[in-house]
């Protein structure tokens, strides 16, 4: 074999032949390939960050609402998720102003805790005031789809022990029609396949969030493509299915308020279905 001359780089054929690229063209190309992805990341990061401003506004507009109606005998229920970690840090606060708060995960629970926040059982509550959590969708009357973190169960026991509910998000999770955002369905599992089929009967495509185990030591299904025209007929029906432990269209546990961030401001929405934009 004979020796490769030195000070020079040999191209395999597929590289020069492929392309038709000299050195420099590649070189070239190479760096417009890496100026668009660093534009494309930079995007991705302006729309995290411009979501995560929008979760804190909206979680400050929440504290604003209920830090009124609070005392020393005052119990908050909590949400779960990225939204509802906002308004925990926000609540953190003014802990002064209440007694305890009731977590809707072991996630919250965990949070609260780390902000010297008083914690309660729900099962050891006489009351409880107000229920703040977020949404992955919302329509105008206060209906949500929610569950994206897998915490539906206790986050609909939790709400439906509050007298009020808040709901807080940004105004892209408000919708005409629920059902763009898979609903999540909380299924004991020896039932997955019986719940799956029931749930295609209803018109969606049940697909098993595999590697996700609830609090409550069950599995999720996510169903897509399901026309959700009523969302409380259509909450009962699927809670009806045997094995289904809960389904996250909170329509019996429809938000009173909501707090939806935009970038110009707030939209405060009512279940009434009226809007007092701020």
């Amino acid at each position: 074999m004979g020796s490769r001359p030195q000070g020079r780089t040999l191209l395999s054929p597929e590289f020069s032949l492929h392309n038709s690229l000299t050195c420099q063209q590649f070189l070239n190309h190479l760096q417009d390939i890496t100026v668009r992805c660093c534009a494309t990341s930079q995007t991705r990061r302006f729309i995290s960050h411009s979501q995560d401003e929008l979760k804190q506004k909206a979680a400050e507009a929440a504290i604003s609402y209920i830090a009124p109606k609070l005392d020393r005998k005052s119990i908050v229920g909590v949400g779960t998720g990225s939204t509802a970690n906002c308004f925990i840090d926000e609540l953190a606060k003014i802990r002064h102003t209440f007694d305890a708060a009731v977590p809707s995960s072991e996630a919250t629970q965990q949070r609260l805790a780390a902000h010297g926040i008083t914690l309660l059982d729900l099962n050891a509550t006489p009351h409880l005031d107000v229920y703040v959590d977020g949404a992955d969708e919302i329509d105008a009357l206060g209906n949500m789809i929610k569950g994206g973190g897998a915490a539906l169960t206790r986050e609909k026991i939790v709400a439906s022990a509050a007298n009020e509910f808040v709901c807080i998000a940004d105004d892209s999770k408000l919708v005409t029609r629920l059902g763009a955002f898979p609903l999540p369905v909380e299924v004991i599992p020896l039932a997955r396949s019986l719940v799956a089929r029931s749930l295609v009967q209803l018109g969606g495509h049940p697909i098993w969030r595999e590697g996700v185990t609830t609090d409550n030591g069950n599995i999720i299904l996510d169903v897509h493509n399901l026309k959700i025209e009523q969302p409380l007929e259509m909450e009962r029906r699927i809670n009806d299915i045997a094995g289904v432990v809960c389904n996250g269209i909170f329509a019996q546990q429809a938000a009173h308020v909501a707090f939806l961030a935009r970038e110009n401001g707030i939209t405060e929405l009512h279940s009434s279905g009226s809007e007092v934009p701020q």
